[in-house]
């Protein structure tokens, strides 16, 4: 769920709006969750009054205006509600805020921080991608160590030293690309934001 600065939910209504209200038996829509409706219950595990509902055997707990509390917390920190009400209009509004066009609706997981003013959107499989090559880079790393260390304690000839030595230059050369072009892949999305691009 997001993070947000820590505010109570009754301060969240202007004098101009009214926040929806939820009990126990209300079906709703929490779009952070799933695209399909929950059924509201009681928190019977715990003695905070609190709403709750299930979703992949974990149970999550709302308080009457829809507002996220966590587990260990008695009141909400967040800034919007993360309930709607299983109506006709809101599956419409949360299907145009949430789906693609011709695709099913996009899986949304939230890493933000209360103080974050800038988001990047970015596919499951490109961060994939990205920690494969981190994780390539990172035992290429490792592999040398270990032949500078057998090299340091004279545990291999000096034929065989230059012979690893060639090997490791060739895969260091090879992975100074694949990171180069991985830094240039990043770069593009940083540049439009207040960071800017990375650069050596």
């Amino acid at each position: 769920m997001p993070n947000s600065t820590r505010t109570t939910s009754s301060t969240q209504a202007t004098a101009n709006t009214t926040l929806a209200t939820f009990k126990a038996g209300d079906s709703v829509l929490c779009p952070s969750l799933s695209i399909n409706p929950f059924v509201l219950s009681n928190n019977t595990r715990s003695k905070r009054n609190l709403l709750s509902l299930t979703h992949d055997g974990s149970y999550f707990y709302y308080d009457e205006k829809g507002y996220f509390v966590p587990a260990c917390d008695k009141e909400t920190g967040d800034y919007q509600p993360s309930l709607f009400h299983d109506t006709p209009a809101n599956r419409a509004a949360i299907t145009t805020l949430y789906a693609v066009p011709g695709k099913t609706a996009i899986k949304l997981i939230d890493l933000t921080d209360h103080d974050d003013d800038e988001v990047i959107l970015m596919s499951s499989c490109m961060l994939s991608d990205t920690a494969c090559e981190v994780l390539g880079a990172a035992e290429v790393m490792h592999d040398i160590g270990q032949l500078l260390y057998l090299i340091y304690n004279e545990e291999i000839s000096p034929n065989q030293a230059k012979s690893m030595a060639r090997l490791a230059h060739d895969t260091t050369d090879r992975w100074d690309s694949i990171l180069s072009h991985l830094l240039d892949t990043l770069n593009k999305p940083l540049e439009q934001t207040a960071f800017g691009k990375v650069e050596g």
